[in-house]
Parts: structure tokens; C-alpha cells; sequence
């Protein structure tokens, strides 16, 4: 589907997917406020579709994330299980480290099995250091190590300004992120993740131990559109909150870091996520694989090849913008066979009063094999008169 015409033909003026340019979107139309400003260290608004920031105040400023870390560490505890590495069902030793951590707890005990399943609950619900550091000895043989693994994946990720030391989030000078780093985390757990992430971070309270303990995220019974994601504390890094809600199609992110008090990043966040909800919207344009234009091919089999995007792509606008946004799809030409499905072969461009805002790569949909000799000399001596 497209919210715009669009033209088989290179250079043709259409609307596809993208990859936002700014850093983050500015209050464009008179009627949008500026953003709100918060009590806080840093914060930042972000679009899970269109992975746009709506808002940020000192977003890539390096901060403690006390137990939003876990975030990380849930993520590697779900990739493990979807390799086979771990199972949901599997009992983990108990180590005396994890025993006794410091800080939040489920309450496992050395002498007593613990599944897979039930330290994931531990982590996300109760936020307990003692499972973090348990499924991390599972998952790497020993926190150091898994570590390793956070910072990999942090790389792979593109969480630039991130460095972990250890599962928990306990203070260490080489333990940081950013609000930026920390939505792309987030972000990527609900999108590799969607299954456990809907299982998981919407519990309110959970029992281990016959020690009741509840969900620390207060928005999951203030706000019904909020349905996850993870709060974290300490003296140093203060109270931080990550928190995913969806209303419609959009789903927003916020970060809150460095907030007063429990109460306070609770509200802060609330501001956020109903800033973005009322003065922003998000709209798919093009789903993964769908047909944006058809390019010309060169010496191929065939003349031409179609040109898709590789993901869902969203736009995310100040409500009432799309009307004024215009895009071009910019084709490398001369574009000659073979062509090989998901090459690069063209660029797509959007502009908000004549202003770039964003772009994004076009890809072949499939291959274009090189056609036989005399097709090939035909198509040089076109290319010469080009």
C-alpha cells in the first residue's frame, strides 16, 4: 500500500520506506508544542516503527542504567533459548555469587532448582539481580563472560555509546548507556523478540519462594496502552524507566533516566508517551518485499527488474504532514545485468518543504541474470547514444 502516486519509472516522484536523516523530529507544524521538558538527566521519545526520535534531552549523553540492563540480559537469555542453547523448562545451578547479590532479589537459593523459565520471570517481573547473574553463569559460564556477549551485542546492534560490565546494573564506572542506546535496545527486543517480550513484560506481580513481589512499573495499571517495559535504581544513577505503549498502529518508546523518585519517573514518562500519542503519528507505507517502482536493466535477461525495500517501512510525521511530503526514487543508472536479489540498485528520497528528511536504499526483489551475446551488444550501442 502507498499513501502516495507512484511511477515505474527511475527518478519518478513516490512514497516508500526510509531511514530517518535527522536526529530527531522538530515541532514543524504551528499547532505542535514543543516538547515537554522533565526532571530528569535524559530522556528520549522514540518511534518503534519508523525508528525515528520524536523527542530527546540529552539523548546520547552517557548515564548509569542501573537494572534497565536487564534488558540486555533478557535479550541474550531469549536469543540463547531460540538457538537451542537453553531451555524454558531446564534447571541452573545456583552459584554462590548469584545467592548473595546485592540489591533487588527473587530469593533463589544453591540447594534449590531453579528453571529457565522462572529466572526470566525473576529478572523482567521482579527485576532480581540474583537470576540475572544465575541465567548469565548459564548462558557464558560466568558473568565476566557474558558481559562479553552484552558488548557484542550492544555492537551488533549499533548501541554506540554502551559498555557492560556486568548483568545486574550494579554501579561500575565502565557500566553505560544512553537513552538513545537504550530504545534501540528496547526497540530490537519487541521486534526479535515479540512472543516472550508479550508473555513476559506486561505481568504486574510474580511469585517465587512464596515471596510475592510486584511489577516495579507503575504505568502497567495507570496507562491500558502501556505494556511493558523495565524500571531500574540506584543511589547514583537515580530512578529510570523504559516503557513501551501502543495505541492503533504506533507503538512508542520512552526512556526516562535520572528521574527523583519512583513516582516521579512514572509521570515523567506518562508526559512523553502522551506528548507523542497526541501530536505525532505513524503510518506504514510500505510492507517488506512489496513493489515500489520497476528500474531498467542493462544487458540482462530482462529489461527490467522490480524494486523493493527490505524491511516494513514507517513514516512518522506531526499529525496532519503527510499531505506535504514529497519523495523521489533516484535509480542507479545504468544498472547492469547480472543483478543479484537484494543489491542496492536504488535510493529513495523525502523532503518536508523542500527540506530532506529522510532516504533509504531500494533493493532488487530478485535476480536479473545477464542476457546472451547479441542482447548484450544491442544494449552497449543503446548505452553509447545514452
Amino acid at each position: 500500500m502507498s499513501y502516495f502516486s507512484t511511477h515505474a519509472k527511475p527518478a519518478a516522484i513516490l512514497l516508500a520506506g526510509m531511514t530517518f536523516l535527522a536526529s530527531h523530529l522538530s515541532a514543524q507544524a504551528a499547532d505542535i508544542p514543543q516538547p515537554p521538558t522533565l526532571a530528569v538527566k535524559s530522556y528520549q521519545l522514540y518511534d518503534y516503527n519508523s525508528e525515528r526520535v520524536i523527542a530527546e534531552q540529552d539523548g546520547n549523553s552517557r548515564v548509569e542504567p542501573a537494572s534497565l540492563t536487564k534488558i540486555m540480559s533478557a535479550y541474550l537469555a531469549f536469543k540463547a533459548v531460540k538457538n537451542g542453547h537453553l531451555t524454558l523448562t531446564q534447571t541452573l545451578p545456583v552459584s554462590v555469587k548469584a545467592w548473595k547479590v546485592e540489591g533487588s532479589k527473587m530469593f533463589i537459593e544453591p540447594n534449590k532448582p531453579v528453571t529457565v523459565d522462572e529466572l526470566l520471570h525473576g529478572m523482567i517481573i521482579q527485576s532480581g539481580n540474583d537470576a540475572s547473574i544465575a541465567l548469565a553463569e548459564g548462558i557464558a559460564g560466568s558473568e565476566e563472560g557474558f558481559a562479553e556477549l552484552m558488548n557484542k551485542e550492544a555492537a551488533r546492534l549499533g548501541m554506540k555509546d554502551s559498555h557492560f560490565v556486568n548483568a545486574t546494573g550494579l554501579p561500575d564506572p565502565q557500566h553505560y548507556t544512553t537513552a538513545h542506546d537504550l530504545a534501540v535496545l528496547a526497540g530490537a527486543l519487541i521486534r526479535d523478540y515479540p512472543e516472550e517480550y508479550k508473555r513476559l513484560y506486561s505481568v504486574k506481580e510474580y511469585t517465587y519462594n512464596k515471596i510475592s513481589q510486584p511489577n516495579r512499573n507503575r504505568l502497567l495499571w495507570l496507562d491500558p496502552y502501556v505494556d511493558g517495559m523495565k524500571t531500574g535504581h540506584t543511589k547514583s544513577a537515580g530512578y529510570c524507566l523504559v516503557t513501551s505503549a501502543k495505541r492503533g498502529d504506533t507503538r512508542l518508546i520512552s526512556i526516562v533516566l535520572g528521574a527523583p523518585s519512583d513516582s516521579a519517573r512514572a509521570t515523567e514518562s506518562q508526559k512523553l508517551l502522551n506528548y507523542g500519542f497526541q501530536f505525532y503519528e505513524s503510518k506504514l507505507i510500505y510492507k517488506r518485499g512489496s513493489e515500489v517502482s520497476s528500474l531498467k536493466v542493462w544487458k540482462g535477461a530482462e529489461n527490467t527488474v522490480m524494486a523493493t525495500v527490505a524491511k516494513d517501512l514507517s513514516l512518522t510525521l506531526p499529525k496532519g504532514e503527510y499531505a506535504r511530503v514529497k519523495a523521489k526514487v533516484i535509480s542507479q543508472q545504468p544498472l547492469i545485468a547480472p543483478v543479484s536479489a537484494g543489491q542496492q540498485i536504488g535510493t529513495i528520497q523525502f523532503t518536508l518543504d523542500d527540506k530532506l528528511i529522510a532516504e533509504h536504499k531500494l533493493v532488487a526483489a530478485k535476480s536479473v541474470e545477464a542476457a546472451g551475446i547479441f542482447g548484450r551488444m544491442l544494449d552497449s550501442i543503446k548505452l553509447w547514444f545514452e
